[in-house]
């Protein structure tokens, strides 16, 4: 899986990470005392940045290993098609379009089976 080369690009990559935070943070402190007025990090500590990121990136991807499809509906591997759409919860039998239809006849309301007792 992962080589003692890419963890020790890894490792390399985070000390020279941290190392051009510090050095950043050094340069910071030095521009304040000596009231000079800051502009831009100087290219060395940019560069060192960059390249230790890049470092770190590819030092990762290769000792994290392959890269595997995580599949969004394991769950329902087993569920057959002809199931997955039944939602019960969703089910309504008392709604306006049986009023629309030609051929509808209204229940008795509760109030009628009353009078006829």
């Amino acid at each position: 899986m992962a080589s003692t080369i890419h963890k020790l690009i890894v490792i390399v990559g985070f000390v020279s990470l941290f190392h051009s935070a510090f050095s950043a943070a050094q340069h910071r402190s030095y521009l304040r005392i000596t009231s000079q007025e800051f502009t831009t990090l100087p290219l060395d500590i940019v560069v060192q940045a960059v390249v230790s990121l890049f470092a770190v990136m590819w030092g990762v991807l290769n000792v994290a290993g392959n890269l595997r499809e995580i599949p969004a509906a394991a769950e329902l591997n087993n569920v057959r098609w002809e199931t997955q759409k039944n939602l019960p919860s969703f089910y309504m039998f008392n709604h306006r379009g049986k009023a629309l239809a030609y051929n509808y006849i209204p229940s008795a309301s509760k109030s009628d089976l009353d009078n006829i007792e």
